[in-house]
């Protein structure tokens, strides 16, 4: 609802089907550039509890791929469409007792369109397999306990495939190759002497590339290479003037730390400390977290702006941390990233309550200072946090949060919960506002009305909640602003300056 930009309040109709609930259909059809009647792809199953997750030309003007997943999305079929006729073959399946991750947005295709590039999970790592449009078996490329994080591209004239991994550093990427025939090992093509994070956009003959460097530290860096030796050619972005600008503040290099957290269990974490630290001293601590499947926050990667904030809240004498539970999609293999399934909001929120309780027990922390923050996912895991484990934590600022799991979208949290009609328990002891009751410390929640990926909706609900139990807490609307809370002038400074003003 609008209730600002007109004498009276508008009300926008979003189609947003929530968990559990009816989804829309689609269908595939094929239409002569000339025009003339569409001929509709009979694709099995019911559209409403399918999805068509990818499609695209399959190497040729004659079939088209699809990739078609079941509701709950733990099966997935591969199937051509002729476009002729309309009929629909499936050339290839995936099942996963959690749920099949799609990591391909455009498949390379291979040998004149016989051939395709396909990465699957099933031997328990991301791996770069070759795909036959006959339905043959596909064969491993890449092989070993690591993850391919993405097809970046293919020298089909010699023979090589290019791709992201990082098998020795969950939170850094690079470009490796190895022989489209499986043969030998992998290269590094990525300079051993730069650590932090690469991008690659490659040339169609793989000869050359646009490659973008960056760390935690440092802004990035674009520049045109040759591959293999990726020789520099030209410097396209030196981002010469932010680098500097960011050398000269009085900034502490992050450090990279490891929490042991029982059962085996080590999450990968990043810390920044106030300059002139010191260890004799004890200090406050702000966590950063999200936690969900979509992102990590633990990377060696430029974050801009919210980089930029936790280091001037080190300046003000903050210990400033984050760290990935299992769940995050860090290359790590199969078992870290899915054995969050069916608890969202539950394995991860355990997770980083007991990362926070081992940075308790070191000595320049002051175990009664700690704070956590965190924006859509992880403003659901600070509520969390903060109602859950009320002992370790005196504030949380929570923005845009995801307050009950039954009011996000279908796509998203069936994937990684199920049906809430099979699984409800779960649903609720994952939804922060089960737990509202147990909140003890300051709490911060800030939300867009506007947001029209989690919604406001949501918010008020948890307010409800929170009143209803007798608990105070501070909340900020943003009139219309949407998930990002950037509309508006002045909007993205105001946001972080309430933020600053409320942990500091």
């Amino acid at each position: 609802i609008n209730d600002t930009d007109s004498l009276y309040p508008k009300i926008a109709t979003i189609q947003y089907p929530v968990a559990g609930q009816t989804n829309s259909a689609g269908r595939v059809g094929v239409l002569s550039a000339a025009g003339g009647a569409t001929r509709w792809l009979q694709v099995p199953g019911d559209p409403r509890n399918n999805y068509i997750a990818r499609m695209n030309w399959a190497g040729n003007s004659d079939e088209i791929i699809l990739l078609q997943l079941n509701r709950r999305q733990n099966a997935l079929n591969v199937s051509l469409g002729t476009a002729r006729t309309g009929q629909v073959r499936t050339i290839l399946n995936e099942k996963d007792d959690a749920w099949v991750d799609i990591d391909v947005e455009d498949i390379p295709w291979l040998s004149d369109g016989k051939r395709f590039l396909w990465l699957s999970e099933r031997d328990g790592w991301r791996h770069v397999y070759v795909a036959n449009r006959t339905g043959a078996d596909p064969v491993l490329i890449t092989n070993g306990a690591f993850d391919v994080i993405s097809i970046e591209g293919v020298d089909q004239k010699t023979g090589w495939l290019y791709y992201i991994a990082s098998p020795d550093n969950a939170t850094q990427r690079y470009l490796y190759r190895t022989k489209l025939s499986g043969s030998g090992g992998t290269e590094r093509v990525s300079p051993a002497a730069l650590g932090g994070s690469h991008s690659y956009s490659i040339a169609p003959n793989a000869s050359w590339a646009f490659h973008t460097y960056s760390t935690i530290s440092s802004p990035p860096v674009v520049e045109l290479v040759h591959l293999p030796d990726h020789q520099v050619v030209r410097v396209l972005a030196a981002n010469s003037a932010t680098i500097t600008r960011v050398r000269e503040l009085d900034f502490t290099p992050p450090e990279f730390i490891k929490a042991g957290i029982g059962g085996g269990v080590t999450l990968d974490g990043w810390m920044i400390k106030p300059p002139h630290f010191d260890s004799s001293k004890r200090y406050p601590v702000l966590i950063y977290v999200y936690g969900e499947p979509a992102s990590q926050t633990v990377m060696d990667r430029w974050a801009s702006t919210r980089y930029l904030w936790h280091q001037m809240l080190a300046q003000h004498g903050y210990l400033v941390m984050s760290f990935d539970n299992r769940g995050t999609p860090a290359p790590k293999g199969r078992a870290w990233r899915k054995v969050v399934y069916r608890k969202i909001g539950v394995l991860a929120a355990q997770e980083q309550a007991a990362a926070a309780r081992v940075v308790q027990s070191w000595s320049f922390v002051d175990p009664k200072r700690v704070a956590i923050w965190g924006w859509s996912g992880g403003g659901s895991m600070t509520l969390n946090q903060m109602f859950r484990y009320p002992d370790i934590y005196q504030v949380g600022m929570s923005v845009a949060p995801v307050t009950d799991q039954h009011f996000y979208d279908t796509i998203y949290q069936e994937r990684y919960m199920g049906l809430p009609q099979d699984n409800e328990a779960d649903y609720r002891a994952g939804s922060p506002v089960t737990h509202a009751a147990g909140l003890a410390g300051k709490l911060l929640i800030v939300h867009g009305s506007g947001d029209d990926n989690v919604h406001y909706k949501g918010t008020e609900v948890l307010a409800n909640a929170l009143i209803a139990n007798k608990k105070q807490f501070t909340m900020m609307e943003y009139p219309n602003r949407r998930h990002d809370i950037s509309q508006g002038q002045g909007t993205t400074r105001h946001l972080f300056e309430l933020l600053t003003k409320y942990c500091l």
